[in-house]
């Protein structure tokens, strides 16, 4: 198992307010995790890195090897409830980082099983030869109205509210996240990735830099120079994990 990993502030933004990390737990465990932050120039990146870091800390602390499914659920939901509670408490103690918050996506492989948590519309998908899917499901205005019919996929794509968020870490008391499971075969791979690439690279591009890319190592840089040459109006994070 191989991850790369890597974030830029794009064409435009003079801040990058994305954040990621790759742990490896233990030989045969790893956890990935891509923050997007919001809440101004002074405050997004810290909610991003601070996110992040006391996502990842809480999960080195409590892991163990062999963990079952549900004790490493339960992991991950304390790991994000501990993110948001301490994005949250320095939000209300500064004023300078009043508002900020931040999307979180991070995936726990453990073996061959998977375990994904969100929040936002940051997300994960899963890769191989016979397709791209993608796993997690945006938190975000424009999937609340493909899901309730008024909007088609296609045309949500280029929404103008495609940037709304309903859920993010830090902004309330309380945070609601999804987790998914994923069984993997050797030979696939996860995409952790912000929106600054997925609205600029569609899933079959994503697919193809993925899986015919000679050189793995390099996909991430592959994938965000086609997002720079198409502007890159949004920072752009990506996480990827050879199985």
């Amino acid at each position: 198992m191989q991850s790369w990993g890597l974030t830029d502030p794009g064409c435009v933004r003079k801040q990058n307010q994305d954040a990621f990390r790759i742990e490896q737990l233990d030989k045969s465990a790893v956890l990935c995790i891509v923050c997007d932050g919001m809440g101004g120039a002074k405050s997004g990146n810290v909610a991003s890195s601070l996110a992040a870091e006391v996502f990842v800390e809480e999960v080195r602390r409590c892991y163990t090897p062999g963990m079952d499914q549900e004790k490493a659920d339960q992991m991950l939901v304390s790991a994000v409830k501990l993110a948001n509670f301490t994005v949250f408490d320095q939000s209300a103690q500064f004023e300078e980082f009043s508002g900020m918050g931040t999307t979180l996506v991070a995936v726990l492989v453990q073996g061959r099983t998977a375990t994904f948590v969100n929040v936002g519309d940051s997300r994960g998908y899963h890769i191989s030869r016979g397709g791209i899917t993608q796993v997690t499901k945006d938190h975000s205005l424009v999937q609340l109205m493909v899901d309730r019919g008024e909007l088609s996929p296609e045309r949500a794509k280029s929404y103008p509210g495609k940037n709304f968020i309903t859920r993010a870490v830090g902004t309330e008391p309380t945070v609601q996240m999804d987790i998914f499971h994923k069984e993997l075969v050797k030979g696939e791979f996860l995409l952790l990735c912000s929106d600054g690439l997925s609205n600029l690279l569609d899933d079959q591009e994503i697919l193809f830099e993925v899986v015919h890319g000679v050189y793995k190592n390099n996909c991430c840089k592959r994938m965000l120079r086609i997002a720079r040459r198409r502007g890159a109006p949004d920072n752009v994070t990506s996480v990827l994990v050879a199985i």
